[in-house]
């Protein structure tokens, strides 16, 4: 815990300063760096909007993504079609929600499922050691060298006949290896620390020892791991479904919505940047929420450091006055994580 104790007499600070100097925790420090991180904040914002209207927007509409307007077909944007209609008729708005709909759910279902799977193969690996960790370090130097896109452009079309859930899950069965390296080596460091050893001569189970001492220490890494996941799963799923590997139909992703619309980008723009213009924004707000989640845990990053400075400059009191010192002692409190 870090205690924000200004080294100045009480009767220095205003009555209401003094009864907001308290003790942070950990997750308080890091809430406040990331809502002081603007384009993180834009990026929440927005990915809310996204959420809200994939999801409520089409109870509004006239027209559903399974209707055709047999008097507007392949007609540009209007009053009565906001993102005009395709070939067959059927309003782009409207298909555009729905797949922003599946891209959202697929991004939000795999980035976390790969992050689980790299914390538990990287946290066993590092623990146990000896032929466990021989064995998964194979496998993952394996799958690292065999090229993921085209092993999934071979087993995809052969679930075609299940659901799309089958995909997200071999989605996430391809990218976790990175992050699972890292997690082996910080196991490797953590297991050798006081409370792990006490823990283990006591004889507490080695999951137990795993998912209570071990991921928790490094948790931070992985909220920004599952973070970009949810962006590079989304981009995956798009770039198979783009070539035919992906979401099959009668599904809709923003994807299969812009590989629909290619053929058409020059003469018929509407039917490709819209969903391409969808895909583009979510992946910019899943970077920016990245980039928050990874100054706000780690205060040696260099957007961190430029919020703390940002912070002082705005507060900018009298060189060497009690208020100034004051915000000194804060602004080291939170450029250090509580432990």
């Amino acid at each position: 815990m870090t205690q924000l104790v200004p080294d100045v007499p009480a009767d220095v600070l205003p009555e209401e300063k003094q009864k907001k100097t308290r003790t942070l925790s950990r997750g308080a420090l890091v809430r406040r760096r990331f809502r002081r991180n603007r384009l993180a904040m834009v990026g929440v914002g927005i990915l809310a909007v996204l959420l809200v209207g994939a999801y409520v927007l089409p109870y509004f509409l006239k027209f559903s993504y399974t209707d055709n307007d047999w008097n507007a077909l392949g007609t540009a944007p209007d009053a009565t079609h906001w993102f005009g209609t395709n070939h067959p008729g059927v309003d782009m708005l409207a298909l555009t929600m729905r797949g922003l709909q599946k891209s959202l759910v697929i991004g939000l279902i795999g980035g976390p499922l790969t992050t689980l799977i790299a914390a538990l193969v990287g946290a066993s690996a590092g623990y146990f050691g000896g032929w466990i960790d021989r064995i998964l370090m194979w496998v993952l130097e394996l799958m690292l060298v065999v090229p993921s896109f085209l092993l999934l452009a071979l087993i995809a079309p052969r679930l075609a006949g299940g659901t799309w859930l089958y995909f997200v899950v071999l989605l996430s069965a391809f990218g976790w290896m990175i992050t699972a390296r890292v997690v082996r080596s910080m196991t490797q460091t953590l297991k050798d620390r006081e409370y792990v050893l006490a823990a283990r001569y006591m004889g507490v189970n080695p999951l137990v020892i795993i998912f209570r001492h071990i991921l928790p220490n490094v948790a931070s890494i992985l909220i920004v791991d599952a973070t970009i996941q949810v962006g590079a799963v989304v981009l995956s799923e798009s770039g198979l479904s783009y070539f035919g590997f992906g979401i099959q139909a009668p599904d809709i992703s923003l994807g299969t919505l812009i590989a629909d619309g290619q053929p058409d980008a020059t003469t018929s723009p509407w039917m490709f940047f819209f969903p391409a213009g969808f895909l583009v924004l979510m992946g910019l707000c899943v970077a920016f929420i990245g980039d928050g989640l990874r100054d706000a845990f780690d205060p040696t990053a260099a957007g961190a450091k430029a919020v703390v400075k940002s912070i002082k400059r705005a507060k900018g009191p009298i060189a060497g006055s009690p208020a100034q010192d004051v915000v000194s002692n804060t602004a080291r409190a939170e450029e250090g994580l509580a432990s």
